[in-house]
């Protein structure tokens, strides 16, 4: 497999480095969302939360869709595959478990929803 490009791999580590755009990231692990459904949590406006979105796709970590007059979020499984492998080059780091992945997801998300006071 080739080495992904640098530029790709700037555009992903840079929408992870910021942690509204990995909360976002977790919900769409969840399921996908129309874009006001991704807002509601945040206190931000809806034009922030579409440049957080506009972020992560650029990224390709998600992929937007449009179904009438909604616009629908999902997340890219193969979003995360390039850092993944750019990673793994070093021989240091072990294979990135996808599903162990998911359940670091899954608690960030919990631990979340706690602390907005959310059941």
């Amino acid at each position: 497999m080739n080495a992904p490009a640098p530029d790709r791999l700037d555009l992903i580590f840079a929408a992870l480095a910021d942690p509204t755009r990995r909360r976002v990231l977790s919900m769409l692990l969840e399921d996908d969302m129309a874009v006001s459904d991704v807002a509601a949590p945040f206190d931000m406006s809806l034009a922030a939360i579409s440049k957080h979105l506009s972020v992560l796709a650029a990224a390709g970590l998600i992929r937007q869709e449009r179904r009438g007059r909604i616009t629908w979020c999902k997340l890219d499984p193969d979003g995360m595959r390039a850092a993944s492998v750019w990673m793994q080059g070093f021989g240091q780091f072990d294979p990135v478990d996808l599903d162990d992945f998911e359940r670091f997801l899954e608690a960030q998300i919990s631990e979340w929803s706690s602390d907005d006071g959310a059941p």
